[in-house]
C-alpha cells in the first residue's frame, strides 16, 4: 500500500494522511480498536466478503468517526458502510441515512436499516433540500457525488449539496467524499455517461463550499484503471479506480473568511 506523505508535520497510517494537528493516535495497525470491533460484528456476515475489496475499516477509520458521535451518510444503498457507522457509533450516537428522492425507487435496502439498527434514521428529501435534524460531526458519501449534476437528480448543482453538507456540519465537522475516477480534465463530462468524475473538480468544488482539505486515502485506488470504461463495464466493475477525499469544516467562521 503507498502511503501519501505531504509534508513532514503529516501522520501516514491506513493508506491515509492527516495533519499532524488533526491526527488521534490509531491502533497498531492503523485502526482503532472500536472499529474493528464495529468490523468484526456478526450482524456483518454476507458483507465481509467486501472487505478486502472495499475497505470498509481503513475508510471508516479515515473518516475519524467515533463512539458517540452523529453522522450524515448520503445513499447508503445496501448499508455496508451504515452497519458500520452503526455499531461505532453506539446508543449515544445516531446515523442519519439521506435518499434523495430520485434515488428512492433505488432504496429499499436502505429503508430498511432503522428495524434491525435503531440508530439509524432515513431522511428522505429532494435532492436540492438536504438537512439534518440536528448538527453531524461526519458527512460520508460514497460513488454518488458524481449522480448530483445528473438530470436524473434535477440536476442538483453540487455547490447546493456542498454548501448544504457545510451546514449540517458541526465546525471541525468532518466530510468525506469516495467516488469512481475520470480522466484528468475532465471535471463533470463523464458523470452520466461512465459514471465518473475528476477528482480535482470535485476539490474545487468542495472548498468553494468553505471547506478545509485535510487529506487522501489511497486505499482505493488502481492504476490499471484506464478511466475511459463505465463503473459498471465488467472489465472493471467493483475495482474501478476510486479517491478518497476528507475535507473539514473550519472551527470557526473566520477561519474561512473571504
Amino acid at each position: 500500500m503507498k502511503w501519501i506523505v505531504s509534508s513532514v508535520a503529516s501522520l501516514a497510517v491506513a493508506g491515509f494522511v492527516v495533519s499532524g494537528a488533526l491526527a488521534q493516535a490509531p491502533a497498531s495497525n492503523g485502526i482503532p480498536d472500536y472499529v474493528a470491533k464495529a468490523v468484526a460484528d456478526a450482524g456483518r456476515d454476507a458483507d465481509r466478503k467486501d472487505d478486502a475489496r472495499r475497505h470498509g475499516a481503513e475508510l471508516v477509520a479515515f473518516s475519524g468517526v467515533k463512539p458517540g458521535d452523529t453522522v450524515l451518510e448520503l445513499v447508503p444503498g445496501g448499508g455496508y458502510f451504515t452497519r458500520i457507522f452503526s455499531k461505532i457509533v453506539g446508543d449515544t450516537g445516531h446515523v442519519y441515512a439521506a435518499v434523495p428522492k430520485p434515488m428512492e425507487k433505488y432504496s429499499d435496502d436502505t429503508k430498511k436499516l432503522p428495524d434491525t439498527y435503531k440508530n439509524v434514521e432515513v431522511l428522505l428529501q429532494p435532492a436540492d433540500q438536504l438537512t439534518t435534524p440536528k448538527p453531524v460531526d461526519v458527512a460520508f458519501t460514497s460513488q454518488n457525488y458524481h449522480d448530483y449534476p445528473d438530470k436524473f437528480m434535477g440536476p442538483t448543482d453540487p455547490a447546493i449539496l456542498n454548501k448544504a453538507v457545510f451546514a449540517a456540519l458541526k465546525p471541525g465537522g468532518t466530510y468525506i467524499v469516495i467516488d469512481h475516477v475520470a480522466e484528468a480534465g475532465s471535471g463533470q463530462r463523464d458523470t452520466d455517461t461512465l459514471h465518473r468524475i475528476d477528482p480535482a473538480v470535485v476539490k474545487q468544488q468542495v472548498e468553494a463550499a468553505g471547506f478545509e482539505y485535510v487529506g487522501e486515502s489511497d486505499v482505493l485506488r488502481n492504476p490499471k484503471d484506464d478511466h475511459k470504461k463505465t463503473v459498471f463495464d465488467d472489465a472493471i466493475r467493483g475495482h474501478t479506480d476510486q479517491f478518497a477525499y476528507k475535507f473539514r469544516k473550519p472551527a470557526s467562521e473566520h477561519a474561512h473568511a473571504h
